[in-house]
This record gives C-alpha cells, sequence and structure tokens, in this order.
C-alpha cells in the first residue's frame, strides 16, 4: 500500500480483526485506509454515519482502497451507551431507506426469523446437548415466532458493542465496523443494546428517545437475543470454550424473564 503515498508518508497497521485497516500519516494529516471495504461505505459516509470518504482507488490486482477521514477522538464508554445521542443515531440507520437500498443491491438478503429457528433447530438435535435450557429457548422461540414474523426489515448493524461507537473531540458520533451488517428486524440490534448496557426500568424511556412504538418490541428483542444466545453457547461449547457457561448463564437469566413475565 505504500506505493499510493508519497515518500513522506508512514503507513501503519490500524488494528481490527481482519487486518485489512492502516493509518496513513505524514507531517501535515492523517487517513483511515482499508483495504475492500464494502460499496455499502460511500453512503454510510454521506450520511454522517462514519468519518468521511475521502477517495477510492481500485489497485492493478483488484483490491479496492478506500481512505477516510482520521477521527481524532475516542470510543463511547458502557455507561454513555445510554445517552439519547446513542438512541436517535440507531434510530436513524434503522429508518434510512438509503441504507437500506444499498445493502440490498450489494446482495445482502432479508433474515427470515422461521429459517433462523430452522436452523436452531437442526442444530439442538444434532448437538444432542443435556441443558434443558437449550430445549425451553426452542420452545418459546417457536411459540413466539408469529410476534417476529412479517415485521419490517431495516439496516442493522448487529455488532453494537460500545467499542464501535467514536465520539469526535467536536462531540460528532460515529458508529464503526459495519462487516456484520444485516437486513433483519430492528429488534435484532435494539434487544443487543438494551440487554448489555441500558438497566431494565429505563429501557421504557430509551424507546420513547428511539421513537419505538410496536406492542410487540419487547417479544421481539427478547426472541433474538435467546436466539443469538443459543447459537453462541453451542459455538463455544463445540470448542470446548470457558464462554460456553457464560452463554448458558445468559441464556438462564433471559429465559427466566420471559417465564415470569
Amino acid at each position: 500500500m505504500d506505493y499510493l503515498f508519497g515518500t513522506d508518508w508512514t503507513i501503519t497497521p490500524a488494528g481490527g480483526s481482519t487486518g485489512e485497516a492502516y493509518m496513513a500519516a505524514n507531517s501535515e494529516k492523517r487517513l483511515f485506509l482499508k483495504r475492500n471495504s464494502s460499496p455499502f461505505l460511500a453512503v454510510l459516509s454521506a450520511e454522517g454515519i462514519v468519518p468521511k470518504l475521502l477517495w477510492t482507488k481500485r489497485m492493478a490486482n483488484g483490491d479496492v482502497i478506500t481512505a477516510q477521514h482520521w477521527l481524532e477522538g475516542r470510543e463511547l464508554d458502557p455507561e454513555e451507551m445510554q445517552h439519547p445521542q446513542v438512541a436517535r443515531m440507531l434510530s436513524k440507520i434503522h429508518h434510512s431507506p438509503e441504507l437500506l437500498d444499498m445493502l440490498l443491491k450489494i446482495g445482502k438478503a432479508p433474515i427470515l426469523p422461521q429459517d433462523l429457528l430452522q436452523e436452531v433447530k437442526v442444530h439442538v438435535r444434532t448437538a444432542q446437548p443435556d441443558q434443558i435450557e437449550l430445549y425451553q429457548a426452542y420452545k418459546f422461540l417457536k411459540e413466539t415466532l408469529p410476534f417476529v414474523e412479517n415485521q419490517q426489515q431495516v439496516v442493522c448493524h448487529c455488532d453494537l458493542n460500545h467499542n464501535n461507537w467514536l465520539l469526535s473531540e467536536d462531540g460528532q458520533l460515529f458508529l464503526i465496523d459495519w462487516d456484520s451488517a444485516k437486513v433483519a428486524d430492528p429488534a435484532l440490534d435494539i434487544g443487543m443494546l438494551l440487554f448489555w448496557y441500558i438497566p431494565e426500568k429505563d429501557w421504557k424511556m430509551w424507546l420513547n428517545k428511539y421513537g419505538e412504538t410496536n406492542d410487540h418490541i419487547k417479544e421481539r428483542m427478547y426472541w433474538y437475543l435467546i436466539l443469538d444466545h443459543v447459537k453462541h453457547f453451542l459455538n463455544q461449547k463445540e470448542k470446548n470454550s470457558a464462554k460456553a457457561l457464560q452463554y448458558l448463564n445468559q441464556l438462564r437469566r433471559l429465559l427466566a424473564h420471559v417465564q415470569s413475565s
């Protein structure tokens, strides 16, 4: 990637799980570079959701390099996820027809809950688990499937960890790392954010700031949360990972809540 710049530039890895992100810097400026970013990035930049896209270049080997403005700022702390600005940003994303149109154009098919339920059914059967919680989870998902069927499909980020929310020095909020984005029920994103970061007593207030009015939003949130924890538990158990117990305990917490409500 060095050949894109003059000798006065230095290029260093910028972290991330893919190893495709870099920082280019000289005495005057810094850029965030990424190899083979999705064309979705251009729409995210135009909507002000990610730092400004400056240019895109296709290389002779077919790679596409994108350069974005290097953000001078910081990640959000977990406590800051309760800020109304986060709710408003997520609502903006979920209600953007431009984002949805682009994600569909690049081949992201909508996620259908009935397909997800069938996938869980197969995994639970083939895993032959001894945890009764998995059967209780499947029973809940099957019985409440009507609540999540035929819902509006929107662009979901699907990885709303506080580390992916960046606050610039001038107070502008961005949401980065869109590699896991999907077309799905907005409850998938909302449930993840509320479960991990917002005290349950404040959920109604947060949803008012977001603008959600659907009577079945909580049922839909728990549906996707329980499904997600079943999948994570089975995946970690297959790897003999200690994280499996963590997901099982969280699944028990979720099931206890829906069984008592």
